[in-house]
């Protein structure tokens, strides 16, 4: 099979960054899928996952989390799928990826792909959506009793923040996004928000010239470090606050002490990295978000396609994401 990987952990521009290599086609064991490989989505996590460090692979690595594709053979134990079904994943950070024609999942955290989106369309959408959808209702704990409260989501263009707005505002919440540009304030609008505010200036003056005296959750999807005061500034009295970005510097929980808020990290690879016991919600999660998908309710986040998927075609998508300008999600599709 024809997968694209890396030996080394370089800048994109050179020359070995990502390779062309043919393997052999695994088998699949227990509850394992191996599925045909129609379409991939490329993520912030790939490109901090490829890039500079000192270390060399002896076998080709593979990266890639995001991808659609067709189930070719299933494990013995599997019951969840059937040879022939179009599936959509974001896979597990700890074995091979996506970025190969054929690839191994846990047939655990796949999900049946939505009938209305194309595979490539499909394949932009599992992990932001897992991700948005861990953070709205297992860290922040949001139900349905929770309506008409604020959430403020930081980052809300990107890939994570799209989906987010979307959910938080079927759940009946009202949502703050922050873009600091034209067209990404656009865009959080169309996908839902009901005000947006600019992260590259203070947050709690602009949320109080919104008329807020304070939201009740934040979801944090752009440094955790320079926001940190303003939301802890932001934040009402026994709050919830949820970030997805790692921290380069102490974080001062002081700051949130005396407002008995809550704080907690999101991290979608957890429950197959650590293969919790629960990790079939995942599967659960893309089963119920596919059926929003084809009623409507929940709209696909693609905005950019390239093709076909080999490594100079992946390289050219490491380095449109590391240029930091991307509006909703770039997908790579079909192998030559």
């Amino acid at each position: 099979m024809k997968a694209i990987g890396l030996y080394e952990y370089l800048p994109i521009e050179k020359e070995n960054s990502l390779v062309d290599e043919e393997l052999a086609t695994p088998s699949p064991k227990g509850r394992d899928l191996l599925i045909e490989v129609k379409a991939v989505s490329v993520n912030p996590v790939d490109t901090k996952q490829r890039a500079p460090k000192d270390k060399q692979e002896e076998d080709l690595r593979i990266l890639g989390f995001d991808a659609s594709g067709v189930v070719k053979e299933v494990g013995e134990d599997c019951s969840l799928f059937e040879v022939g079904d179009e599936v959509y994943y974001a896979g597990d950070v700890t074995r091979q990826g996506s970025n190969a024609e054929y690839q191994i999942v846990d047939e655990q955290i796949v999900g049946k792909k939505p009938e209305s989106l194309t595979f490539t369309e499909a394949a932009a959408m599992p992990l932001t959506s897992i991700t948005a959808w861990e953070s709205l209702y297992d860290r922040l704990e949001v139900t349905e009793e929770d309506r008409g409260k604020s959430i403020l989501i930081i980052g809300g263009a990107g890939g994570v923040g799209s989906i987010a707005i979307q959910l938080a505002s079927r759940s009946g919440l009202t949502v703050v996004a922050t873009a600091s540009r034209h067209e990404t304030e656009n865009w959080c609008y169309s996908m839902g928000a009901d005000h947006v505010i600019n992260h590259r200036e203070r947050l709690w003056p602009q949320l109080k010239n919104e008329g807020f005296e304070g939201v009740d959750y934040i979801l944090c999807l752009n440094d955790t470090d320079g926001h940190w005061e303003g939301m802890a500034e932001s934040i009402k009295p026994q709050g919830k606050i949820c970030s997805i970005v790692e921290n380069q510097q102490m974080l001062d929980m002081t700051a949130i002490r005396s407002k008995s808020v809550t704080f907690s990290w999101e991290f979608m690879f957890t429950r197959p990295m650590f293969q919790t016991e629960d990790r079939i919600e995942q599967h659960q999660m893309l089963t119920r978000m596919s059926q929003l998908f084809d009623e409507g309710q929940l709209k696909h986040t693609l905005t950019k396609r390239l093709s076909p998927i080999n490594a100079q075609t992946m390289k050219e998508a490491h380095a449109i994401l590391e240029e930091g300008q991307m509006i909703g999600k770039l997908a790579v599709e079909g192998f030559q």
